[in-house]
């Protein structure tokens, strides 16, 4: 029996490609996108294996009405995939509250609105599967992305905590950990309004490489991202944190060591204590 999947983020990148690839293998799929006329071709390919939904998930209204879509084409949802994101650009200082409200309206709230939207009817089903999209920037601190960084990290532990909440209810959940991949991110970074020139030295270099991702022949390609989660959607005990691409590894491994070492350093030292 095939899988009923809700996805956002599908008009392009790695939302696409992961509806194309569960259309092609037979899965039912919500694809969603601010702009539905977007996904015109891919449900006109698939005829009842793919519908489509209007979905800004800063809407709380649209993140309704795309569950409910989902219940009328399909019954229900098995797999929740929260993609929709956006990079914010900017150095701590550059980043306004504006900047950083949107940043986690789209990134954060998003998922975490659309997900308890969800949670209703896989409590009813006992059984569903959470998968977030958080990034290698979940983990690791890159300079010109703090408003990005800081809400893939939060992501990550709300995510966590959900795991923690609704195991004993057959929820899973998954974290999904990218490295680079070649979709349209780096082109639709959003700027800060000022730049501020001391920063330039950091910010600068950070901002060429991202600019410079589409263009670089090593960077993973989307379906390999789309061939992942969709094995990941089948396993009974898919695991918590998952990195995707192989260059995911060499970004996160150094981190944790990193962390470790560190929290040993402090430890060992006393100074996490008063005395």
């Amino acid at each position: 029996m095939s899988r009923r999947w809700l996805v956002t983020g599908c008009s392009s990148g790695l939302g696409r490609a992961l509806a194309a690839r569960l259309a092609a293998e037979g899965e039912r799929v919500v694809a969603t996108a601010r702009r539905p006329e977007a996904l015109t071709e891919l449900a006109a390919r698939y005829p009842g294996t793919v519908v489509t939904a209007a979905l800004d998930v800063t809407d709380p209204a649209q993140c309704r009405a795309a569950v409910e879509r989902a219940v009328a084409a399909f019954g229900g949802i098995d797999v929740l995939v929260n993609n929709a994101a956006y990079g914010q650009f900017g150095t701590f200082e550059e980043v306004t509250d504006a900047d950083l409200a949107a940043q986690f309206d789209t990134n954060v709230f998003g998922p975490w609105r659309l997900t308890r939207a969800v949670l209703p009817l896989w409590r009813a089903q006992r059984h569903g599967h959470a998968v977030f999209v958080s990034s290698v920037a979940g983990v690791v601190p890159f300079p010109g992305l703090a408003a990005y960084t800081a809400s893939k990290f939060a992501v990550e532990g709300a995510a966590e905590s959900l795991a923690a909440e609704a195991a004993h209810l057959g929820v899973k959940v998954t974290i999904l950990q990218p490295g680079g991949f070649a979709t349209g991110y780096s082109a639709n970074l959003a700027m800060p309004e000022t730049r501020i020139e001391d920063y330039s030295p950091i910010s600068e270099g950070m901002l060429g490489a991202l600019r410079g991702m589409n263009a670089n022949a090593e960077v993973n390609p989307p379906e390999l991202f789309a061939d992942v989660v969709w094995r990941l959607g089948g396993m009974e005990s898919p695991p918590l944190r998952l990195p995707v691409g192989p260059d995911s590894e060499a970004f996160l491994e150094p981190a944790y060591d990193a962390r470790r070492s560190e929290y040993d350093q402090v430890v060992k030292a006393g100074h996490h204590t008063l005395a």
